[in-house]
């Protein structure tokens, strides 16, 4: 169970953010979700994503910023964007980070 507040009654907790959410969800695999995110996302946009979820791994390791920079090229911005997420955010990094090591991936 999270310890995250509940976002229901956030601004962005639109109808049409529900609707994407549960698109997500009826994917059944990796290629069906890639192919779903090459269509709504730029390919920078899906790059920078896989990118940040990289860094939380990494911060979440314990690895250095500078490290963390020199293996992802991430910035030292986006670093502490992730850091900052991971420590105050919404569990989301750590929801999805657990999952990951729960399939060992």
């Amino acid at each position: 169970m999270s310890d995250a507040p509940s976002n229901l009654q956030h601004p962005l907790r639109t109808k049409t953010v529900e609707e994407l959410l549960s698109a997500l969800r009826l994917l059944n695999d990796n290629e069906e979700l890639f192919n779903f995110m090459l269509d709504v996302t730029t390919p920078r946009e899906l790059s920078e994503m896989a990118q940040r979820l990289q860094v939380a791994q990494l911060l979440s390791s314990g690895m250095a910023y500078a490290a963390i920079e020199a293996e992802t090229g991430a910035s030292a911005a986006t670093i502490a964007r992730v850091s900052k997420c991971l420590q105050y955010g919404n569990s989301g990094y750590a929801t999805v980070l657990a999952k990951l090591e729960e399939e060992g991936t």
